[in-house]
């Protein structure tokens, strides 16, 4: 007998029938002799609806006040799941966040959780309950309700899995696990048995939408089995894992595309030591992710740079910018949010030559023009133009997929 914790997405409960067929999989769970604990985020469009009703009330809501509203959602998940495990005759009891001992932050709206006190939840595991607890949110010192950002519930599940010390984390979502790209862009990509953690960070970070980041880094750092696969199907699904065996000749895994993405190009900087820094911690100071970065080479004695931001991001960013104009010494800034970042992750690209340059031919042949290039060991991310980048992802993964199920198939 283990324990094993289990996620289920918004899809996954989103309406009467879902619950039915998740109450089954735990309480199947559960009969197999499993101590298990159950993550739920809100259902289908439950958080999008009630952002939308708080803007009807005060567009300005603070931070507190929506975390107070958002997190109701997961508790009518969570909930209602119990009542129809009740029915198939199994114990359980449902916990927020705070009854579950998750304590956060103070970071309305994106807290990072603190500690978990896990009393609560094992005299409920002794009693033999299946034990659901609202992912997504925890409480801070001043006994306020947080939550922990979109995706929380991902981070809610591995870290109750991690503070359990549970034998296995399922991630169960709408789709049968992780893919060489996203199923619905592109048919013929194939489900992955395995993927490191480092592998799945990236395309975390890059826009794949399987698993959030945070719950990933958290996952590496606390040796946490992960598994992510359907709600719907009952295959097995992807392992995600430190050590993964190479079945195949690719050096490349996934191929991630993300369209939430801007591009500020600074012109005419002075060329002299400390500008990057002036930028990019004004950017820091006001919370701005920077991503892509791109400095030209001097120009007698002006460069530009160039960096990428989340969309969300640019209005912020352009203002803070604008308003140290004379600080930092620009001419001028050129704006670009039609664009996409297209990504190659594979851990078997840091000791393989030419795996950039496959990617850059197949772009090339396509007639798609790059904009920007990023890389590191495991991951070459370009931009391209927003309307090209579903195209993009598919001759890239016709160039490493395609070739290499006809290299199987000889």
């Amino acid at each position: 007998m283990g324990l094993i914790v289990q996620k289920f997405g918004g899809s996954s409960v989103a309406d009467a029938d879902k619950l039915r067929n998740v109450a089954r999989i735990i309480t199947e769970t559960y009969k197999r002799g499993h101590n298990v604990v159950v993550v739920l985020s809100a259902q289908g469009d439950t958080t999008d609806d009630l952002i939308e009703k708080a803007k009807e009330i005060n567009p300005h809501a603070s931070r507190r006040e929506m975390d107070m509203l958002l997190s109701t959602g997961e508790q009518i998940s969570c909930a209602l799941c119990a009542m129809a495990i009740e029915v198939l005759g199994c114990p359980v009891i449902s916990l927020t966040g705070w009854q579950a001992g998750v304590q956060s932050n103070t970071g309305y709206g994106n807290a990072r959780i603190k500690r978990i006190d896990t009393e609560r939840i094992l005299a409920e595991l002794d009693k033999r309950s299946i034990v659901i607890v609202t992912g997504f949110q925890g409480i801070n010192r001043y006994g306020d309700i947080t939550t922990l950002g979109r995706g929380g519930s991902d981070t809610s599940a591995v870290a109750l899995a991690a503070v359990l010390h549970a034998d296995l984390c399922q991630i169960y979502t709408d789709v049968d696990g992780v893919f060489t790209a996203d199923p619905r862009l592109v048919p013929e990509a194939h489900k992955l048995e395995e993927i490191t953690f480092d592998e799945m960070l990236e395309l975390a970070t890059l826009g794949a939408q399987v698993l959030h980041n945070r719950s990933v880094e958290m996952a590496k750092r606390y040796n946490v089995d992960l598994e992510v696969l359907s709600s719907f199907s009952g295959r097995p699904g992807t392992k995600v894992k430190e050590v993964v065996k190479i079945m195949e000749k690719s050096h490349v895994s996934s191929i991630a595309k993300d369209k939430n993405v801007a591009r500020l190009a600074l012109v005419d900087l002075a060329d002299e030591p400390g500008i990057a820094f002036r930028i990019f911690s004004l950017l820091s100071g006001k919370k701005i992710n920077v991503d892509l970065i791109l400095q030209s080479i001097g120009r007698g004695d002006k460069k530009d740079i160039s960096f990428t931001v989340a969309k969300s991001d640019l209005e912020d960013a352009e203002r803070v910018l604008e308003e140290n104009r004379d600080y930092i010494g620009f001419d001028r800034i050129d704006v670009n949010d039609n664009i996409a970042k297209v990504s190659i992750v594979g851990a078997g690209m840091m000791n393989n030559p030419g795996v950039a340059a496959s990617m850059f031919e197949a772009l090339f042949n396509a007639g798609i023009n790059i904009h920007m290039i990023s890389t590191s060991e495991i991951k070459v991310s370009v931009l391209v133009d927003a309307d090209e980048a579903d195209r993009a992802v598919r001759v890239v993964h016709r160039k490493f997929f395609d070739e290499i199920a006809g290299q199987n198939s000889l």
